[in-house]
C-alpha cells in the first residue's frame, strides 16, 4: 500500500471519528437541556401553584403566621387533590399539594397539574382513605436532584436533623392540620412490611410499629401506642431501584383552620 492511500484512509477515519465524536456530543448535550428543561418547568409548575393557594394571615392572639390553602382553587386545578404537605421549620422545600389517582402510577410522572414531567407528584397510596382516617397512610414522592419533591426527606438520615426538626402538617380541604411526629427514618426493600396497610388486630398493627422502628437509623425515643395513626412519606434512593428511604410520622395532634 502506498503511502498516499495509507494517509488518505486514516484521513478519512480521523474525519469519521470527529463525526461521531460531534454527534455524541449534541446528543449529551440535548440531553442534559432536556432533563435541566424538565426540572425547571416542574419547579416552576409548583410555584404557580404555591402563589395561587398558598397564602400566610397573623394569627390575632398569637401574632404567628397561619398557613391558610385554598382548596377551591386547587380542585379547580385538579379535583385530585385531597391534602398539602408541609414541614416546617425544616426541610421548608417540602410544600406541596398531595393528590390520589386512580392508581399509584397515574402521577409519577404528572404534576399536580397534569403536565408531564419528571418530577411527578406527591400522591397518597390509592388505598387509602384521603382522610387520613387509617391507621397507616402512605405519601410517595421522587427524590430529584435539584432538590425539588422528596428530595429532603434523607436530611433525616442524621439524628441532629431531626432533633431540630421533628414535624410535618398534613392539610385537608375539611380545614383540618394534623400534625405528625417523626419516630423513625430509614431505608427499606420496596416490598418491606413498611408499605402494609391493613391489619387484622392491634397485635399485627404492634408487629408494624415495632418493625418500623426497628428500620430507623436511630432510636427516636418517640412512643407510638396501636391506638395512633401513622403517616410514611416513602421516596427511592441511590442504593438500588428496590430500595426507599421512609420517614414515619405519627399521630400528635389535630386542628381545625379558622380564617
Amino acid at each position: 500500500m502506498s503511502r498516499k492511500i495509507k494517509d488518505k484512509k486514516n484521513h478519512v477515519l480521523s474525519n469519521v471519528v470527529l463525526a461521531v465524536s460531534v454527534v455524541v456530543f449534541i446528543l449529551a448535550a440535548y440531553q442534559l437541556f432536556r432533563i435541566g428543561k424538565g426540572y425547571q418547568d416542574g419547579r416552576k409548575d409548583y410555584k404557580e401553584i404555591q402563589d395561587l393557594a398558598i397564602t400566610k394571615k397573623k394569627d390575632k392572639k398569637s401574632g404567628e403566621d397561619k398557613f391558610i390553602v385554598d382548596f377551591e382553587k386547587l380542585a379547580e386545578k385538579n379535583p385530585d387533590v385531597i391534602g398539602w404537605l408541609r414541614f416546617d421549620p425544616e426541610p421548608k422545600v417540602i410544600n406541596y399539594p398531595i393528590v390520589q389517582g386512580k392508581d399509584n402510577q397515574e402521577y409519577l410522572h404528572k404534576t399536580f397539574s397534569k403536565n408531564e414531567n419528571g418530577l411527578g407528584a406527591i400522591f397518597l397510596n390509592v388505598d387509602n382513605s384521603s382522610k387520613f382516617k387509617d391507621k397507616h397512610s402512605i405519601i410517595y414522592g421522587h427524590r430529584m436532584k435539584d432538590g425539588s419533591m422528596f428530595r429532603h426527606l434523607q436530611d433525616y438520615e442524621k439524628k441532629e436533623f431531626w432533633k431540630k426538626n421533628q414535624r410535618f402538617f398534613i392539610y385537608t380541604p375539611s380545614g383540618r392540620v394534623i400534625t405528625y411526629r417523626v419516630y423513625s427514618a430509614g431505608e427499606v426493600l420496596d416490598m418491606s412490611d413498611a408499605y402494609e396497610t391493613e391489619f387484622a388486630n392491634g397485635t399485627e398493627y404492634q408487629e408494624f410499629i415495632d418493625q418500623t422502628k426497628k428500620d430507623s437509623i436511630y432510636d427516636t425515643g418517640v412512643k407510638v401506642r396501636t391506638s395512633d395513626k401513622v403517616v410514611t412519606l416513602s421516596t427511592c434512593t441511590q442504593a438500588s431501584d428496590n430500595h426507599r428511604f421512609v420517614v414515619h410520622g405519627v399521630k400528635e395532634s389535630e386542628d381545625v383552620v379558622e380564617e
